[in-house]
């Protein structure tokens, strides 16, 4: 039986995923070889040896351990793309609210809620919210990803000149782009053109400028853009600097910064329109979340193949039923002809083998069809640079 510990409510359509006749689900476990997780912070808590895997239902993984984890064979798992409905449907929410006063005239309207002439109020007070069409503004998106692809596409549909920036954009994500989409070679350009910018990109703090995204809204590229730009955030607090945003706002040249982050900077900052955290936060969206991550973990446990890591490769090999032993190992030279020595010793045939690195770490999947030696598995734990074997029956 499969040991589950589920460390956030994780919706019953994903669970129900599992057959309770292999998979035992519960958030009480002290001993346990599979995670559910939302938001819970995972940093201090001591992972059992008997942790395979950790799927997280959500793209963020900034509350897990990954380094730790992948240095104990725990695979991580996120599910990129289940939620980017959700979120692109926000960051439409944050066009329309950004520009026209629509909170602020709200709260004012709250204000005099009591008036017995707030009709008469509302119109003579509405000329103060104000606000200007997205029709034909020019709209720039830095990374075209699940989320800025759409987005691109739905602000297209409402009239909006787009513009759009992903020097990592896959062949099939170039597709899906509608054709009027105009497609520049580096953010700078969205930078100085576009009245509206839209960030999209996972955090990456690198010294390469052409490679960092961490602060890539700062003082030097808030100097590039155009007087009253409408900045959006709807991807990772740390790619905004918060204090050269503030003075950006005070001297005009921000009209609107919406982010999806509020910090002690930000939730009270003048010009700001901060939401709490809401980009995933529908039915719908926690719905695929969980489907996807259950069905992440279910793999792993059941073939070995991975699918949408964050600390270790990608490795999938297509699983026939044989007996099938896992290795995470180091990524180093001479594991993989160690192993397929272990295995000549035995005289155990290989019959397919995959294999695949990613920084430090790399993972192998091996297909034999004949039995495996119980010492197999001994031999191949004394090799150096071997994390963790498994074998699949």
């Amino acid at each position: 039986m499969t040991k589950v510990k589920t460390f956030n409510n994780i919706s019953e359509k994903g669970l129900s995923l599992f057959d309770m006749n292999e998979y035992s689900v519960s958030a009480d476990y002290a001993e346990y070889d599979a995670a559910l997780v939302r938001s819970a912070v995972l940093h201090d808590v001591e992972f059992p040896a008997s942790l395979l895997a950790i799927a997280r239902a959500g793209a963020g993984v900034n509350n897990i351990p990954l380094d730790e984890c992948a240095k104990k064979g725990i695979c991580v798992f996120n599910t990129p793309g289940a939620n980017a409905n959700a979120v692109k449907e926000l960051a439409v929410a944050g066009l329309l609210l950004a520009s026209r006063d629509i909170v602020g005239g709200i709260n004012w309207v709250k204000t005099i809620k009591e008036d017995p002439d707030v009709a008469k109020l509302v119109e003579k007070g509405k000329a103060k919210f104000a606000g200007q069409e997205i029709l034909g503004k020019k709209l720039g998106i830095i990374g075209l990803g699940a989320i800025g692809g759409p987005l691109a596409n739905a602000a297209v549909s409402l009239g909006m000149d787009v513009y759009g920036c992903d020097p990592y954009l896959s062949v099939d994500g170039a597709w899906k782009l509608s054709r009027s989409v105009h497609h520049v070679k580096t953010r700078y350009e969205i930078f100085a053109n576009c009245d509206y910018i839209s960030v999209h990109t996972p955090l990456v703090d690198n010294p390469d400028p052409s490679i960092n995204t961490k602060k890539m809204i700062n003082r030097e590229t808030l100097a590039m853009m155009k007087d009253g730009v409408i900045i959006l955030n709807f991807a990772r607090d740390l790619l905004v600097d918060d204090d050269a945003m503030a003075e950006a706002i005070a001297s005009g040249k921000v009209k609107k910064y919406v982010t999806d982050f509020p910090n002690t900077k930000t939730a009270g900052m003048d010009g700001v329109i901060a939401i709490p955290h809401l980009g995933a936060s529908t039915e719908e969206s926690e719905e695929n979340c969980a489907v996807m991550a259950v069905n992440e973990i279910k793999t792993f446990i059941e073939t070995g193949n991975i699918i949408n890591s964050v600390n270790l490769p990608n490795c999938e090999l297509a699983y026939t039923g044989r007996q099938r032993i896992t290795v995470i190992h180091a990524n180093v030279p001479n594991i993989v002809s160690q192993l397929t020595q272990a295995f000549s010793k035995y005289n155990i045939n290989i019959d397919s083998m995959a294999n695949k690195s990613k920084g430090e770490f790399a993972y192998t999947i091996i297909d034999i069809d004949n039995d495996i030696n119980e010492d197999i598995e001994g031999i191949i734990n004394t090799i150096e640079g071997v994390i963790k074997v498994r074998v699949i029956r």
